[in-house]
C-alpha cells in the first residue's frame, strides 16, 4: 500500500501504486493516477485529470495538471499525461490540455524539468529533454527529444522545438527552432550546431558531417526556406541520422529561426 503522510490529502478516487510514497501536505485530486516507484514531495499538487507513469519524483512545491491559464478554458475534463522517469524541480507548474487542441498536454520519458519552470496547457514534451529553472513554454508548444533549455528561457506559444536543439539562457524564442541548432539572444538567433551534444549522444564523424551538410542547406546555400526542405528530406532517405529535421518540418508553422 502507498506511503501516504498523515498530513497528505489524497482524494479516495485517486489511483496510487503500493510503493508510491506521497510527502507532507500533499494534495493529490480525484481523477490523478500515478504509477509505482514515484514520490510526491511536499506541498506538491496534483489536479486534473492526470496520468503519471513510473518512476517520476516531484520535488517540494510544484502544481502539476493544474488549471491552463487560457481564458477559453471552462473546466473541461482535458487531460495531462506524463511518462515514467521524470524529475520535477522544486515549484514546477504544469496545465492540463484545452479542447482547442486535442485535449492533452503531454510529456515523455526521462526529462529533467527544473525548479520555477512552467509548461503551458496542450505543450508536448518528448524525452531526455533538460529544462533549466524558469524556463517557460506557452500553449502548444512542442518540443522535441534531447533538448536543452537554458536558464530564464521564454518559447513563445505554438512554437517548435527541433530534437537535439539547445537554447542558451534568456533566450526569447517567438519562432520555431529547427534540430541541432543552437540559438541565443533576445530575439533568439541560431549560432550553430549543437555538435558536442550530439557527441556525447553517439553520433559517429559521418554522422555529424551529414548533420553539417543538411545545416549548410538550410543556413549557408542562399536556399530558400522549401528548396532546403525539399534536399534535407531527400538525403534523410538514406541518412537516417536526418529524421530529426524531417519530424521538424512537419511540425514547423511559424516560419524558423534564420
Amino acid at each position: 500500500m502507498a506511503f501516504i503522510h498523515p498530513t497528505a490529502v489524497v482524494d479516495s478516487k485517486a489511483e496510487l501504486a503500493d510503493d508510491v510514497v506521497v510527502g507532507p501536505y500533499a494534495i493529490i485530486g480525484p481523477d490523478v493516477r500515478i504509477g509505482a516507484g514515484s514520490e510526491v514531495g511536499a506541498h506538491v499538487v496534483i489536479g486534473g485529470v492526470t496520468e503519471i507513469g513510473k518512476c517520476n519524483r516531484f520535488h517540494p512545491g510544484g502544481h502539476i495538471g493544474c488549471p491552463p491559464q487560457d481564458k477559453k478554458y471552462q473546466g473541461e475534463p482535458t487531460r495531462l499525461l506524463i511518462g515514467e522517469g521524470n524529475t520535477f524541480f522544486q515549484c514546477v507548474t504544469v496545465s492540463v490540455g484545452t479542447q482547442q487542441d486535442g485535449g492533452e498536454t503531454v510529456i515523455g520519458d526521462d526529462n529533467w524539468l527544473m525548479a520555477y519552470m512552467h509548461i503551458g496547457h496542450d505543450c508536448r514534451i518528448g524525452n531526455h529533454v533538460v529544462f533549466a529553472n524558469s524556463v517557460t513554454l506557452g500553449g502548444h508548444v512542442h518540443v522535441g527529444d534531447w533538448v536543452v533549455l537554458g536558464g530564464l528561457a521564454a518559447i513563445h506559444q505554438f512554437c517548435v522545438i527541433g530534437a537535439h536543439a539547445m537554447a542558451g539562457g534568456g533566450s526569447i524564442i517567438v519562432q520555431d527552432l529547427p534540430a541541432f541548432a543552437i540559438c541565443e539572444g533576445n530575439r533568439a538567433q541560431v549560432r550553430g550546431l549543437n555538435i558536442e551534444g550530439l557527441k556525447r549522444r553517439g553520433f559517429d564523424a559521418q554522422q555529424i558531417a551529414n548533420v553539417k551538410r543538411a545545416y549548410k542547406l538550410l543556413y549557408r546555400d542562399g536556399l530558400s526556406y522549401e528548396q532546403a526542405r525539399e534536399q534535407i528530406e531527400a538525403l534523410a532517405s538514406t541518412q537516417p541520422e536526418l529524421q530529426p529535421y524531417v519530424d521538424f518540418f512537419a511540425l514547423s508553422r511559424r516560419g524558423i529561426i534564420r
